[in-house]
C-alpha cells in the first residue's frame, strides 16, 4: 500500500473529468482500510469506488481512497437458493455475468451498469424492472467513527427509488465492504416484459430464453442507446424518472396526451425523464466539448475536456426548463462533488 500524491482523477471517473486528488490511495484489503482510516496525517479522507455515479467538479484536497477489495464467495446454498458474497471493489458487470456463469439466477437484468459492488446499494441501482433490493440480503459496512464493521440488513437500509439509507441517514458514515445477494438456482423468474427486452429477444430468434439470453438482451438494447464510458465520458442516467400523483399526471396528458408512463401505486406514477428531456428538445443537443446524447437523453456526456462545472450547469438548466414547460422537478442521480 503506498499512498501517492497529485494523482488525476481521470481514470477513475466514467465522466473522465481532469481532476486531481492531492493524495490518493489503493485499498486491497479490509486491513488496508484500518490502516489508512487510522492514519493521523490525512484529516480529511474521500472515498471512491468505481467512479460511475459521481460528477467531480472540483479538484479533491483529501486522501482520496480507493475501494479495490475483490472477492466473491458462496457463503450458503439451499435446493432452490443461493447466497453469494461479493466485496466491494468487484466490477458490477463482471459480477453479474459470474452469477450467470454459475447459472444463478436475479441479476441479469442488470447487467452492464457501470460501477462497483460495493456503490450498488447506495443507489439502489436497477434496470429494465429489476433493481438491486429484490435479491439483496445484507451489506457489511466499516463505521467511519468506530472503526468497527456493521450489518445492515434489507429492513435497515431503507431501500427506495434509487435511494437508500447510506444516501440518508447515514451518508458519509460508512464504508461498505461487501454484498450478500439471494439468487436462484433453479425455476428462474424471468423479467422480459420491462422496455424493449422481449422485441430484443424476438430479434436474436428466442422464444424460451434463459437468464443468459436475457442477459445478452439487456447489454444489447444499452449498447444501443448508451454511450461506452471508454468511448465517451458519461455516468448513465443522470436524472431520475420523477414520479408524481395520478392528479398531477391527468392534468400533464391534457396538454401532452402522448406523456408514457408507469404505474407506481394506485395514486402515483413514474414519468421517464429522458421523455421529458427530449420532448423540451434537449436530446443530442452539444454544447462545444460536452451535451445531451444523441440517442438517449438522459445521460449527459464529456466529449473530451470538459469541465464537471460544465456539466454540472448544462443538468439545472435541464431541469429548469422541465419544471417551466411540465411542472415537474427533476432530480439528480448521481452525485455531485
Amino acid at each position: 500500500m503506498q499512498i501517492q500524491h497529485n494523482i488525476a482523477l481521470k481514470k477513475y471517473n466514467t465522466f473522465g473529468l481532469d481532476v486531481v486528488a492531492k493524495h490518493f490511495v489503493t485499498i486491497n484489503s479490509l486491513e488496508d482500510l484500518l490502516e489508512v482510516l487510522e492514519l493521523e496525517t490525512y484529516k480529511e479522507k474521500f472515498i471512491i469506488g468505481g467512479g460511475s455515479n459521481m460528477l467531480l467538479t472540483k479538484n479533491i484536497n483529501a486522501l482520496v481512497m480507493h475501494i479495490n477489495i475483490k472477492g466473491i464467495t458462496i457463503t450458503r446454498e439451499t435446493e432452490n437458493h443461493v447466497y453469494v458474497k461479493a466485496n466491494a471493489g468487484e466490477n458490477w458487470h463482471e459480477f453479474v455475468q459470474w452469477t450467470l456463469n454459475h447459472d444463478f439466477g436475479g441479476l441479469e437484468n442488470m447487467s452492464l451498469i457501470p460501477g462497483n459492488v460495493g456503490t450498488s446499494p447506495i443507489q439502489n441501482i436497477g434496470a429494465y424492472g429489476v433493481e438491486l433490493k429484490d435479491y439483496f440480503v445484507s451489506c457489511q459496512a466499516l463505521n467511519l467513527k468506530t472503526l468497527k464493521l456493521e450489518t445492515f440488513t434489507k429492513d435497515i437500509c431503507n431501500f427506495g427509488y434509487r435511494n437508500s439509507i447510506f444516501k440518508n441517514e447515514v451518508k458519509g458514515q460508512y464504508v461498505i465492504t461487501n454484498v450478500v445477494f439471494k439468487l436462484t438456482k433453479n425455476n428462474h423468474k424471468l423479467h422480459t416484459n420491462y422496455g424493449a427486452i422481449q422485441t430484443q429477444l424476438e430479434i436474436m430468434g428466442v422464444n424460451t430464453p434463459t437468464i443468459k439470453e436475457v442477459s445478452k438482451a439487456v447489454i444489447a438494447i444499452r449498447e444501443s442507446k448508451l454511450p461506452n464510458p471508454k468511448e465517451i465520458g458519461n455516468s448513465g442516467s443522470f436524472f431520475k424518472n420523477p414520479i408524481i400523483s395520478l392528479e398531477e399526471f391527468e392534468k400533464l396528458k391534457e396538454n401532452f396526451p402522448k406523456v408514457p408512463s408507469y404505474k407506481v401505486s394506485e395514486s402515483q406514477v413514474k414519468v421517464p425523464a429522458g421523455w421529458l428531456i427530449e420532448t423540451a428538445g434537449f436530446k443530442g443537443k452539444t454544447f462545444g466539448n460536452y451535451g445531451v446524447h444523441k440517442k438517449q437523453a438522459l445521460v449527459l456526456v464529456n466529449y473530451g475536456g470538459a469541465k464537471g462545472e460544465d456539466i454540472l450547469n448544462l443538468s439545472k438548466l435541464i431541469q429548469k426548463t422541465i419544471y417551466r414547460i411540465f411542472k415537474i422537478s427533476i432530480e439528480a442521480e448521481v452525485n455531485i462533488i
